[in-house]
């Protein structure tokens, strides 16, 4: 296994045989780059849980991978969608080309369907997909949460190659495809998604990544080009050498319709850059959400929210679009925290290997410092292919933690002489609260050690105990979920907020918290990692501190509301206007 020290033979490989067009031969990092271990403090295990949960979701997988649109699959969503204050888990799922040429209607049937377990509250999970009727197939890759028709209902939006799908909640268990009245299918082939209210009118618009043109019936042959070689192997084709297929943004109309508005507000890809993830987060505290995109092989965005309806590309300027020494990177997920208690929220992104994962640190007034190098998270990145990620508070010591999914594109590197191999570890890097990361992938239990070939990754209390849990969806078989055992003595507070004049499942909106001398922000957000979605309540660590003393809300209708003197180990209900609240006020009733 790669950490400290790994570089030397990715350098080695690296000098031997070139490089897949896209994916560069790595330089050197920079001199005293290091990957620290974890010394000295206790590190929360992570065990597999996933045989004991009745959770028998496989990832429908052809070995070969010999054309992109199989290799890119495999998110997860983390939504309580039957409103009773666990979190439920959603799959998605894709065919094989073969499947989806052979059968374009079905698409292999239920076999490449996903998958929606409820969770029973007792440490295990019941398939509901037939019952819920998320039964139209489609070749998935991720989705996202958000209540589009503000019914205190979560509903699904599933990206998928060739048309998306917008799944209604209705409140009863079960969903409906509303998409073709929405008008939100795109059509394409799309990836990242994320809603969020960019105009301040209470409904929530969405955005939509969009990855490569590539068509069923004219496929670049496997091997058969420049840009189909890794390292003098033959392997699928691109993204270099296909075209950008643009981006869209979706606008709420409020009568459950939306409008394209992507050329009008600055945000189509008119670059056609290769689009992967997307997030929507109030990076410069002005109230209004901005938009960061990550894409492959090509510069990233970060779209400024002008205020009137438009977008300006300001990645560049600030210092998000490439890395420290101008390099374009082949990126894939996206975490947004405050990981330093600075009050702006910083942006991880994931790379492909020889690449280091990136950190860029928001100093304020739209500029960010790529730290990548210095903070630690780079090093021990390097010889993996990285996708989902999250800043997640794991150990509860209020400062967030950053964990990653990894596992190569082509299974063909497996004939290699040397190198990390088409399955890979998991990498979590802890906070040590001066703005550095220790190594603890090898401390954490034996879970993240095993090499898997993973995607999509969500974080979320599934157990409802305070601690932070991980799901991994793998490209190949059967997903993760990794139970986070915590660490004694340490607490907790959590709040799950409901707008009124604001967006219902409160959107981005922040909030403040101040406890045992440490403050600390985070922001509702929906969508971001790789193709995945968090649980949209916010947790925060609070350490050794048994009480809250001041909670700040800053909602996306501009209200700012405070709560004090808040019991630590609790979850909090909060209704925009009304402070604390029962649960039961902002969970609507399940309807007949």
């Amino acid at each position: 296994m790669f950490r400290a020290g790994a570089w030397a033979s990715v350098a080695l490989l690296a000098l031997s045989s070139p490089a897949q067009e896209g994916h560069p031969a790595p330089t050197p990092p920079p001199p005293g780059a290091k990957s620290t271990r974890c010394m000295g403090r206790t590190i929360p295990q992570l065990e597999d849980i996933t045989a004991k949960t009745g959770i028998t979701f496989s990832h429908t997988s052809d070995p070969m991978k010999k054309y992109i649109v199989e290799s890119m699959s495999g998110g997860v969503l983390l939504l309580d969608y039957d409103r009773d204050g666990w979190l439920d888990i959603y799959f998605t799922n894709a065919p094989t080309v073969a499947m989806a040429i052979q059968d374009p209607k079905t698409l292999g049937g239920a076999q490449s369907l996903g998958r929606l377990y409820r969770n029973n509250h007792d440490g295990t999970f019941t398939d509901v997909t037939e019952k819920a009727g998320l039964t139209r197939p489609c070749f998935a890759m991720g989705g996202a949460v958000g209540d589009y028709n503000n019914d205190g209902w979560p509903d699904i939006y599933q990206t998928c190659f060739g048309g998306n799908i917008l799944y209604r909640n209705n409140g009863n268990g079960t969903f409906t495809d509303v998409t073709a009245k929405a008008g939100v299918a795109d059509g394409r082939w799309s990836t990242g998604a994320s809603f969020g209210d960019y105009d301040g009118d209470g409904f929530v618009d969405l955005m939509v990544t969009n990855y490569v043109d590539f068509h069923l019936g004219d496929m670049p042959g496997f091997g058969s080009a420049a840009n189909c070689k890794y390292r003098g192997i033959d392997v699928q084709c691109g993204p270099r050498g296909l075209r950008g297929a643009g981006d869209s943004l979706f606008h709420n109309n409020g009568d459950g319709t939306f409008t394209d508005v992507s050329k009008a507000a600055g945000v189509n890809d008119p670059d056609g850059y290769y689009g992967m993830s997307v997030i929507w987060a109030d990076f410069n505290n002005t109230g209004r959400p901005d938009i960061y995109v990550a894409n492959d092989s090509t510069p990233k965005y970060l779209y400024r929210n002008l205020g009137d309806g438009k977008f300006r590309d300001i990645g560049l300027q600030s210092g998000t679009a490439v890395s420290e020494d101008g390099s374009e990177q082949a990126s894939m997920g996206i975490a947004v925290g405050d990981y330093l208690h600075s009050d702006r929220p910083s942006l991880a992104v994931t790379n492909f290997s020889d690449e280091n994962d990136l950190l860029y640190r928001n100093d304020g007034a739209w500029n960010f410092t790529e730290v990548s190098y210095p903070s630690g998270v780079a090093l021990p990145s390097l010889p993996f292919v990285k996708w989902g990620t999250a800043f997640v508070d794991l150990d509860n010591d209020g400062w967030l933690d950053l964990i990653t999914a990894d596992g190569h594109v082509y299974p063909q590197v497996d004939t290699l002489p040397s190198g990390a191999g088409y399955r890979e570890p998991k990498l979590l890097q802890m906070n040590q609260g001066d703005g550095s990361f220790c190594d603890a992938s090898t401390q954490a239990g034996p879970a993240l050690e095993e090499k898997r070939a993973s995607r999509g990754l969500a974080v979320g209390d599934l157990f409802n105990d305070g601690n932070m849990d991980v799901v991994v969806s793998d490209l190949d078989g059967g997903p993760m979920i990794l139970r986070n055992h915590g660490v004694p003595g340490r607490h907790w507070v959590s709040f799950e907020l409901a707008g009124t004049k604001s967006n219902r499942l409160a959107l981005n909106a922040r909030v403040k918290v101040v406890a045992g001398g440490m403050t600390q922000t985070d922001e509702v957000h929906s969508g971001g990692s790789y193709l995945s979605q968090n649980d949209m309540r916010l947790h925060f660590g609070l350490g050794a501190a048994t009480k809250v003393d001041s909670v700040e809300i800053r909602w996306p209708s501009g209200r700012i509301e405070t709560l004090t003197n808040l019991t630590a180990d609790k979850f909090y209900a909060v209704q925009e206007g009304q402070g604390v609240v029962p649960a039961e006020k902002i969970r609507p009733a399940l309807r007949p």
